[in-house]
């Protein structure tokens, strides 16, 4: 069996991984796209396809034949095609355990941002959960979009990894530590809502996959204070916000969607219009996108072609 090459200490298995990861990445976010008919519904062709990309970029974005339509059996059932079942009900969600992302008016929602027309800084989703409810699948599905705005920006995190280490693997070693970054408790007129949580960055699954918790969020977050990690932070903010070609934007239309395992992401502004108001389904999964793993993504390329 392949060594992890996530391990800081594995520099043999991590050159050769980085020479596979990095062979006929994609360039552009079309070649991230698969027009399909139906989510509910793949075919071979279309499930191949999107499997394809989940392997190399850890995302997918597919753009259905299905518009408007609200039905939520639609990433629901797209994610049980790739091994997604286990949704994070988490505190905003609808009773489904999927969020509808609208702009909402008043409390709860309209106190936090994704429920806003604001923009949303680099994330993973999750970044605030514990261990036994960590974020690896995400699915967000476009049932409106806002007449202006709402764009994405999407980074894998495995090239993330790979950019910081390349720079020097002990910015590795360092978002590793298990206290590297604390998000404080959140507290209501109840008294405590949420504990606060504290843990790494980057960490390896059981599986030997990597799993990435981060957030750009200036407020309501705590750093080690210790200069290998004032160091990586500052790089990775540097790489975020700079023109990286692994750097992808898209702006999803009705009936398109993101598939992933929780990639970094953020999104842009938007407005409403009186008549159209934006709506995405966001489904978060505790499950990574089945026949992903870094190992299976290995034994794939180069021969799986986008």
């Amino acid at each position: 069996m392949r060594p992890i090459p996530f391990h800081p200490g594995n520099e043999a298995a991590y050159r050769e991984w980085r020479a596979r990861k990095l062979a006929d990445y994609p360039a552009r976010v079309e070649d991230l796209i698969v027009r399909i008919k139906d989510p509910r519904r793949l075919d071979d062709v279309e499930h191949a396809a999107l499997l394809a990309r989940l392997r190399k970029a850890n995302m997918a974005i597919y753009a259905s034949e299905c518009g408007s339509d609200p039905d939520k059996d639609i990433p629901r059932l797209l994610g049980r095609q790739f091994g997604l079942t286990r949704l994070d009900a988490n505190w905003l969600a609808d009773g489904d355990s999927i969020s509808s992302l609208a702009v909402a008016e008043g409390a709860p929602k309209g106190e936090f941002i994704p429920y806003t027309d604001r923009p949303i800084k680099w994330h993973t989703d999750g970044y605030y959960n514990p261990p036994e409810r960590r974020i690896r699948g995400l699915i967000l599905h476009c049932v409106q979009s806002a007449p202006e705005g709402g764009e994405n920006r999407l980074l894998d995190p495995e090239i993330a990894y790979l950019l910081l280490r390349d720079r020097n693997p002990d910015y590795i070693r360092g978002l590793m530590a298990p206290d590297v970054m604390t998000i404080p408790a959140r507290s209501d007129d109840n008294g405590v809502a949420r504990a606060a949580e504290t843990g790494p960055v980057f960490s390896i699954l059981p599986g030997g996959d990597l799993h990435l918790r981060y957030t750009a969020r200036r407020i309501s977050i705590e750093w080690k204070q210790d200069p290998m990690t004032r160091a990586a932070v500052r790089l990775l903010e540097e790489l975020l916000e700079s023109p990286l070609p692994y750097v992808f934007q898209a702006r999803l239309e009705p009936g398109m969607g993101l598939l992933c395992n929780n990639v970094l992401h953020d999104r842009s502004g938007f407005r409403d219009g009186e008549t159209r108001r934006r709506l995405v389904y966001r489904a978060r999964y505790y499950d990574r996108g089945e026949g992903t793993s870094w190992r299976e993504a290995q034994a794939a390329s180069p021969e799986v072609a986008l």
